[in-house]
């Protein structure tokens, strides 16, 4: 990265970079996204692998969610470890570094569901605020898609309660939205293997894809080497 894209991050909670990843790369992370779009082709609800829209069919597919594709694929792995990502995250948190873990979002056309406004460190507690997520957008994000928004300056506000009572919602409530300017929200766009690094206080979230288009959205999260996570990520 350079100088003016690592104060950004340090100085706004996120950073966005167009085309960062090269082609090559990118034709090997979509066609293993494609084995396991063909793969959810034989599956009618949900696993805890992969999260399906209400709509799915096997002539239609529209997944939600792929949940650890790190774990699942060899391309995935290796991408994790050894490629342009590992090197940037490097820039921003140092060479001694740790992964969390990895997801992959789809954003269906003419749907896919909002995310609402939230923080990432309160999915999963560290004993500090080093840990980051990286975006790859796999294919182009024009406005409209659902693409991400990320309120500037954020990482450095309150940590918020994203709890409804004692139920765990993973947003932060209607409530406390007053306290954000949502106005603020940058919306990065751009051609597939734009890249998005934000910081796990960031206050981010998007809305559904309204285009005739997916919006694959790879996204893999890592600490520095000094950060302790205390809760783990297995599913009960």
């Amino acid at each position: 990265l350079t100088v003016t894209q690592r104060q950004a991050y340090i100085e706004r909670g996120f950073v966005a970079i167009d085309g960062l990843v090269g082609r090559e790369w990118l034709m090997r992370l979509r066609v293993a996204m494609e084995a396991f779009v063909d793969h959810s082709r034989t599956l009618t609800e949900s696993t805890p692998l992969f999260d399906l829209e209400a709509d799915h069919t096997a002539d239609n597919p529209r997944l939600r969610r792929l949940v650890s594709p790190a774990d699942l694929h060899d391309t995935f792995w290796n991408f994790v470890r050894d490629s342009v990502i590992t090197e940037a995250v490097e820039d921003l948190l140092g060479p001694d570094l740790k992964f969390h873990h990895s997801k992959l979002n789809f954003k269906s056309p003419q749907g896919g569901e909002e995310v609402r406004w939230h923080q990432d460190i309160q999915f999963w507690p560290h004993t500090n605020y080093g840990p980051l997520t990286v975006g790859v957008f796999l294919e182009d994000v024009e406005s409209g898609m659902g693409n991400v928004g990320f309120i500037p300056g954020s990482h450095r506000g309150p940590l918020f309660d994203q709890y409804d009572g004692e139920r765990w919602v993973g947003c932060i409530q209607e409530r406390d939205l007053d306290r954000l300017d949502l106005k603020s929200a940058v919306y990065p766009t751009g051609p597939a293997g734009t890249v998005t690094l934000h910081n796990c206080r960031t206050v981010h979230g998007s809305a559904p894809n309204h285009s005739d288009r997916p919006r694959p959205l790879l996204l893999q999260t890592y600490a520095p080497a000094d950060a302790f996570v205390y809760t783990d990520l297995v599913r009960k």
